[in-house]
Order: C-alpha cells, then structure tokens, then sequence
C-alpha cells in the first residue's frame, strides 16, 4: 500500500506594517490573515523603532506609511534600506501618487500604493514586491512611460518640472502647506524651530519662481490636491 502524499503546504510570506493608525493597522493585518500566502509578523506606529524590530521579526517585506507624523518617511525608508539591503519595502500612503511614488522609489522602495486603493490592488501590490518586482498602478505606469518618451514632465502638469527641485524635506513642508498648516504647527510635527521652517519656505517659493505666501499656498493646495 502506497504512503498517502501530504498535501502541498503554500508558504507563508511573513509581512511587517508601520502606520500610525492602530486602526488602519489591524484592519490591514486581518486583511492579510484571510490570505493562505501572507501572514504579519509585527507592526509598529514608530519609524524609528520600526529599524529595529525588523530585525527580530525578520519579515520578508515591509509595508511603510510615508506620511507618519513627525518623520521624514523617505528618509527612513533610506535608513531601512541601509539596514536591510534586500527586504522589499511596499510605500502605502494617502500621499499623491504622482508626487511621491518616484521620490519613495528612489529612496529603495519597491512599490508605492495609495490607501484608498482596492483590496485585490493591494494585495497585489504586496506579491508583486515580494515577487521582486517594482509595483505602480497602471494610471502612474503610463505617466512614467509617458515622461521618459517624452525626455520631460509633461507640458500638461501644473507644475511642469518645478516640483522635481524640491528636496524631499521641502516637499514635505509644501505638502504640510497644502494641508492649511502654519509654521507652527509644521515645526511641532516635524520638530523643527519655526525658524527653519521659515527659511523652508523661502527656499521653496524661490525654487518655484513664487512673489508671495499667498502664491505659495495656492501651489501648495493644487500639489495636495492634483489628480492622479
């Protein structure tokens, strides 16, 4: 008699979330505990500490919230890659997907997907990282395709190239900016003085050819708000 064959055991992809949001955490991790390939091995609302529970939870991807309040998001995925070479990191933000996906992408991540997005996008997103492949969704894919063919930003964007000058601090004050907060309040998320954020925004208005904080917000608002 033949031994009976045990049946194929799928592999549990082992998945790491950082947000801020406890809510929004434990709605993704059940999320992804209905799927038989992925299973979350530990989260944390802290980028900072985040570099070092990976270390003990030893995932196989990570899935980062850009926008945490009071960090630099593309800066830690920076310092996550330094740490972690070759651990995938899938953005997952509400940040516009248009400003931020090739800053998070030249930062190491490989793959950005915005938290409005569908279930099965998401789930996508994350096997496609997995998978060591870069993940956009498709309406991001023909921009980028659509800008290298044309050698440029397209003519059509508002901001045409202005945007790309920003560093990604600057970026993130004018993104604050857009939002309606003031010095004060941008300086106690970032912790920073309301000096340096001052001297931030004079350098973005004199980037982006701006006369005056009136013209500074207006750009501001329409970066937040442009479609994707």
């Amino acid at each position: 008699m033949g031994k009976k064959r045990l049946p194929d055991v799928q592999p549990c992809h082992r998945v790491f979330l950082v947000d801020e949001q406890p809510v929004l955490r434990d709605g993704l991790a059940q999320l992804l505990s209905l799927e038989p390939d992925l299973c979350v091995c530990g989260h944390t609302g802290n980028a900072v500490k985040a570099i070092c529970d990976i270390a003990e939870a030893k995932p196989d991807c990570v899935i980062f919230d850009i926008a945490l309040k009071g960090q630099n998001g593309l800066e830690i995925i920076k310092r996550i890659k330094l740490a972690y070479a070759d651990l995938p990191i899938l953005a997952f933000t509400i940040h516009d997907e248009f400003l931020y996906a090739q800053r998070a992408l030249r930062a190491g991540a490989r793959g950005y997907v915005m938290k409005h997005s569908s279930t099965a996008e998401v789930l996508d997103a994350i096997r496609t990282v997995l998978r060591g492949e870069i993940y956009l969704s498709p309406p991001m894919r023909d921009r980028m395709l659509e800008r290298i063919s044309n050698g440029a930003c397209s003519r059509n964007s508002p901001f045409g190239g202005d945007l790309e000058r920003l560093t990604d601090r600057q970026l993130q004050v004018l993104h604050l900016i857009g939002d309606g907060c003031g010095t004060r309040q941008i300086a106690e998320r970032l912790h920073l003085s309301g000096k340096t954020i001052e001297a931030y925004r004079a350098h973005i208005k004199q980037k982006l050819n701006l006369r005056n904080n009136l013209e500074l917000l207006r750009v501001a608002m329409e970066a937040v708000h442009q479609t994707t």
